[in-house]
């Protein structure tokens, strides 16, 4: 378990700087805090004896929990072994984050199982106990991921130049099929700012076939305000 005063004393250093090192964190974490913050919230506030919101709201408890499995196999097939090719024992701690978090992805798999099938008698007390549950889960997750941003970029930083950490972070958006890309794009929406959704999508642009971001930008003008998207059209040229 991580606390904040494990986490080292120039953790905002890399942001001060005047030239920032590429980041393969940044986006993606974006977007999974925005997901986990939004899924507990559902939860804490749904109705247990409305059948139609409980089963909404354990499908997207589900799906978050998915996510972050895919997630965790990302990171241990890409960055972690990026680092353990060059410095032996460089991503132990996160690592073993990532084993206790898939017993933990399981279990709470588990108790949304048991709150979509169960009695009415007990509906109240299995969401309560799938909502505290999973609020320590994403507690620890928002600490794991400053580590990342912190000691793993650091170590990324140090073994790697940007284009090489570009590439891998090419190879790695390879492996995502469409609808999970659709997905991660719908959280990036909002919890982007428009800077950085027009970075996204430059960059899609120069890997994507257009049909495919053209689909991705409808991703994100369902979510956003019109202001907001017109913004985000202004940045990447687009007529809003």
């Amino acid at each position: 378990m991580h606390t904040v005063s494990a986490l080292p004393g120039n953790t905002y250093a890399a942001a001060a700087a005047p030239a920032p090192r590429f980041d393969i964190y940044v986006f993606i974490h974006k977007a999974l805090r925005e997901f986990m913050h939004h899924t507990v919230a559902a939860v804490g506030a749904m109705d247990v004896d409305d059948a139609g919101e409980r089963a909404d709201v354990c499908d997207q408890v589900e799906l978050l929990l998915a996510t972050l499995r895919g997630h965790v196999q990302h990171e241990n097939d890409f960055i972690h072994t990026a680092i353990e090719a060059r410095r032996a024992g460089g991503a132990a701690e996160t690592a073993g984050d990532h084993v206790e978090h898939l017993e933990a992805i399981a279990n709470l798999e588990d108790e949304t199982h048991a709150l979509r099938c169960a009695a009415p008698a007990q509906r109240t007390m299995l969401a309560l106990r799938l909502y505290r549950h999973l609020a320590a889960f994403v507690g620890e997750n928002l600490l794991h991921m400053q580590v990342e941003e912190t000691r793993n970029n650091a170590s990324l930083w140090a073994l790697y130049r940007d284009d090489e950490l570009v590439e891998l972070h090419g190879r790695l958006m390879a492996t995502i099929p469409p609808q999970e890309m659709a997905m991660t794009v719908r959280w990036l929406a909002v919890a982007l700012s428009v800077p950085e959704l027009a970075i996204l999508f430059a960059d899609l642009r120069a890997k994507a076939p257009p049909p495919a971001v053209e689909a991705l930008l409808g991703v994100v003008r369902e979510q956003v305000s019109a202001p907001r998207w017109a913004r985000l059209a202004q940045a990447i040229g687009r007529q809003p």
